[in-house]
């Protein structure tokens, strides 16, 4: 492991608590003066379309219930004070015995970051307005719809899908789609 590299870990929170814990290791970052070592905590949510009895409303989902990302600088001092925060149970990759956990692989924790639309980097596609594409994941995950306008900004596509019989458009993020193959 390479000392003084900011990395991707993750941390083992109590379930349906990870918002309580990120609060407390963002007031610990200035309590403690780890500012230097810890840099970004993201809980990975997304907001999902619910439908019942043909209503539908936005739900906020933790996509990793108990899981937290934190963005850091291993050293002994930060990977203390996130350790010992209150709410945490631990690092996913470390053996335990003070072993230091492994870090998330950058290709996977680019995955979920653009899936939560926090990534810094731009998604390259191969579809374009007019083109069809296929839903990969969220709640329309399957499904098959046409590209009406792509905002390259946002990284997110307006695709007309066909819901309860009527054509409506819909905001994907880039990532969640690919070019239907026919």
């Amino acid at each position: 492991m390479e000392e003084n590299k900011k990395e991707w870990y993750v941390v083992n929170t109590y379930a349906g608590h990870e918002n309580r814990v990120k609060e407390n290791l963002e007031k610990r970052l200035e309590t403690m003066g780890i500012s230097d070592n810890l840099f970004r905590i993201v809980v990975a949510e997304e907001t999902q379309i619910e439908v019942k009895n043909e209503k539908s409303k936005e739900v906020v989902k933790n996509i990793f219930p108990g899981y937290l990302f934190v963005e850091m600088i291993m050293t002994d001092e930060a990977w203390y004070v996130v350790r010992n925060t209150p709410g945490v149970t631990g690092f996913i990759g470390s053996s335990g015995g003070g072993a230091k956990p492994f870090p998330v692989k950058p290709d996977e924790i680019e995955k979920i970051l653009r899936r939560i639309g926090q990534s810094d980097k731009a998604v390259e596609v191969d579809f374009t307005v007019g083109d069809s594409v296929k839903i990969l994941s969220g709640p329309f995950s399957g499904m098959e719809g046409k590209v009406e306008s792509m905002n390259d900004e946002t990284q997110v596509a307006s695709v007309l899908i066909i819901f309860f019989g009527r054509e409506t458009p819909t905001d994907i993020n880039y990532v969640d789609l690919s070019k239907a193959e026919f």
